[in-house]
């Protein structure tokens, strides 16, 4: 892989049920599953992000995929980060990064100014990314609870 996290990247739109995106989210659970316990992991199996519709993408780096991330709409009210997620061997390239700014992108071509999400405490670099990203912590909502290892944020675009 190269050093440069701009050389070789793209992001593609893909059926959340394809090979490689389907890798990915199954990658994706089995390292929360290490850090967390089931009621604190929230995340939606490759089945459900297909069954509820969620716009997904993966990154690839020279044709690699590498990552990937997804965007459920929750009626005309916002967006719903899922599953974003980098391979670990990838981390620090700032590839999370462009996924996320991707992410943001397609949300706002569909006219959503208000992006939510729903993490763990114990992924610092999960929560660095949004910090730095302008994501601010709010209560829970939508499906979630009160949960000392989650972390609700959003974020309003501009």
């Amino acid at each position: 892989m190269s050093s440069e996290p701009g050389a070789g990247v793209t992001i593609r739109a893909e059926r959340p049920d394809s090979a490689a995106a389907a890798a990915l989210v199954l990658e994706l659970e089995a390292e929360l599953a290490s850090l967390y316990p089931d009621e604190s992991r929230h995340g939606l199996s490759v089945d459900r992000l297909v069954a509820e519709g969620v716009d997904f993408f993966v990154l690839r780096v020279d044709g690699r995929p590498t990552g990937c991330g997804g965007l459920l709409f929750v009626g005309d009210d916002y967006g719903e980060i899922k599953r974003l997620y980098a391979r670990p061997a990838s981390r620090g390239l700032g590839l999370g990064r462009r996924m996320l700014d991707h992410v943001e992108d397609h949300a706002r071509r569909r006219g959503y100014r208000l992006l939510r999400l729903e993490t763990g405490v114990r992924s610092p670099e999960a929560l660095r990314l949004y910090e730095r990203a302008g994501f601010v912590a709010i209560p829970p909502f939508g499906p979630y609870h009160d949960d000392p290892l989650t972390l609700c944020m959003e974020k309003r675009l501009a």
